[in-house]
């Protein structure tokens, strides 16, 4: 039980993200005309955050499913960049391996890579409670919001930014916490040029690769001054 409290403990900043977005996503899908088992499937299977919300209006202005799914695969494409840093921690977890590198999303990754745990606690079984609590609380959310959001008495919109708040704090979090300063300073830099280069829609994917590649030639530097916490490497 000390794993699961532990790990409990870090996912509460997520929380209400995931529990408002998710409400959100199942009030539009409702109004679309949807029922719950969608909504309740969705958060299952699809499992995309804000991805979903923009999947409803594509649904309802008549794109095919198989486009959908391409074009959920590109947007989501950056899970690929964070789950190659723990592609060898999962596999240690036997048959856990295929749902730990499917329910890696952008918050259980800032989690996972900042976190240290206690002497008294399975590395292992923490790690499946983080993945595993979140994306329950996903299929819950999305589901309650089909089922009771639109009688919710206040007004979710904007509440993704949530999730922007979440990132800013684990970003500031991991620059007091680690003495190399590389990965942030990486990502930073990466982001801004391929902002500039080719906008907000399309600078992910370029600023990971090359935030990847900086850090993979960097990493032996890094290794030194982190202490060998090489979690998001």
């Amino acid at each position: 039980m000390k794993s699961f409290r532990f790990a409990v403990k870090q996912i509460v900043p997520l929380l209400f993200s995931y529990l408002f977005v998710g409400i959100a996503f199942g009030v539009l899908i409702s109004e679309a005309g949807y029922s719950v088992i969608w909504s309740f499937f969705a958060g299952m299977f699809i499992y995309a955050g804000s991805m979903q919300i923009v999947m409803i209006s594509l649904m309802t202005s008549g794109v095919s499913l198989f486009m959908i799914a391409i074009m959920t695969f590109f947007i989501n494409a950056r899970h690929i960049f964070y789950g190659i840093g723990f592609v060898e921690k999962f596999k240690k977890m036997g048959w856990k391996y295929p749902y730990m590198a499917l329910t890696l999303t952008d918050e259980t990754y800032s989690v996972m890579c900042s976190l240290k745990y206690p002497d008294d606690v399975d590395e292992q079984k923490v790690d499946f409670y983080i993945a595993s609590v979140c994306h329950m609380l996903w299929i819950f959310s999305c589901t309650i919001g089909a089922l009771f959001g639109k009688m919710l008495p206040f007004d979710l919109t904007g509440i993704e930014f949530s999730a922007t708040a979440l990132f800013v704090t684990v970003c500031v979090n991991q620059w007091r916490q680690f003495e190399s300063h590389i990965p942030a300073i990486a990502g930073f830099i990466s982001a801004i040029i391929f902002l500039l280069l080719f906008g907000a829609d399309n600078f992910i994917l370029p600023a990971l690769s090359v935030s990847l590649i900086v850090l993979i030639i960097m990493k032996e530097k890094i290794n030194k001054k982190t202490g060998g916490v090489t979690n998001d490497i």
